[in-house]
C-alpha cells in the first residue's frame, strides 16, 4: 500500500500547486477504489480514506473561495448574482428542457447566460436541448462504458493477468468518477468544480486522454480474446 500512496501524494501535491482541487479529488477516489479492488487490508484502507477526506475537508476550510463554493452550492438562489450564478443558470437550463428538450441548437442558456457552457456545464446544455430523455441517455452511455470496463477487467483477472485487470478497473473508475462529479455539479448535487465531462466537453487534451483510455481498454479486450 505504501508505494502507490507515495506516488499518489506526489501527484496530488503537484495538482494542488495549480491549484486543481477537483482533479485531485477524482484522482484520490480512483486510487482508493483501485486499492480496495486490489485487496488492501480494510483497516489500512479505512485509515487512508479517513486521512484523505480529512485533508480535503481542511483544504476547503482554509480556502475562502472553496468555502464560498460549498455554501453557494447548498442554496444557489441566495447567491444568484455572484457565487451561485453558474449553478442557478444550469438549473434553469435543465428546467427549460423538461422531458424532450427545446431542440438541438435552440437552447438560449449557452448564449452568454451560462458560463463555461462548452466545458464544465455542457451537461446543462444537453439537458436544455434534449431534455430529461437526452440526459438519461448520456448517463446510460457512461454506465455502459463503466460496465464494459469492469467486464473486461474481470475477464483479464480470470486469465490471471492482474495488471491488465486493474488497468481496466482503473479506467472505469476514473471515467465514472469524473462523469459523476461533472454531472453532479451540473444538477446541484455537488459543489462547483472545474472538471470536464469525458468525451463531451470542449478541449483537445481531455478528448485525447479519454480516447487513449478507451484504446487501452480495447487492447485489453483484444488480449482477452487471444
Amino acid at each position: 500500500v505504501i508505494k502507490p500512496i507515495m506516488l499518489l501524494i506526489v501527484a496530488c501535491s503537484m495538482l494542488m500547486l495549480q491549484p486543481d482541487f477537483g482533479t485531485t479529488a477524482v484522482l484520490l477516489m480512483t486510487a482508493f477504489g483501485m486499492l480496495f479492488l486490489g485487496g488492501a487490508p480494510l483497516w489500512q484502507f479505512a485509515a487512508l480514506l479517513s486521512m484523505a477526506m480529512g485533508a480535503l475537508a481542511m483544504l476547503v476550510w482554509v480556502s475562502p473561495y472553496r468555502m464560498e463554493r460549498v455554501t453557494s452550492f447548498l442554496n444557489p438562489w441566495e447567491h444568484v448574482q455572484d457565487s451561485g450564478y453558474q449553478l442557478a443558470q444550469a438549473l434553469i437550463a435543465f428546467g427549460r428542457g423538461e422531458w424532450t428538450g427545446v431542440g438541438l441548437g435552440n437552447g438560449i442558456q449557452k448564449q452568454f447566460y451560462l458560463p463555461e457552457a462548452h466545458t464544465d456545464f455542457v451537461m446543462a446544455v444537453i439537458g436544455e436541448e434534449f431534455g430529461l430523455i437526452g440526459t438519461l441517455l448520456v448517463i446510460g452511455l457512461f454506465s455502459v462504458i463503466i460496465w464494459r470496463s469492469y467486464a473486461i477487467g474481470a475477464i483479464a483477472e480470470r486469465r490471471h493477468d492482474r495488471f491488465s485487470a486493474h488497468v481496466a478497473y482503473g479506467m472505469g473508475l476514473w471515467l465514472g468518477m469524473q462523469a459523476f462529479v461533472n454531472i453532479g455539479v451540473n444538477v446541484g448535487l455537488l459543489p462547483t468544480k472545474g472538471l470536464t465531462l469525458p468525451f463531451l466537453s470542449y478541449g483537445s487534451n481531455s478528448l485525447i486522454v479519454c480516447c487513449l483510455a478507451i484504446g487501452m481498454l480495447l487492447r485489453i479486450c483484444r488480449e482477452n480474446e487471444l
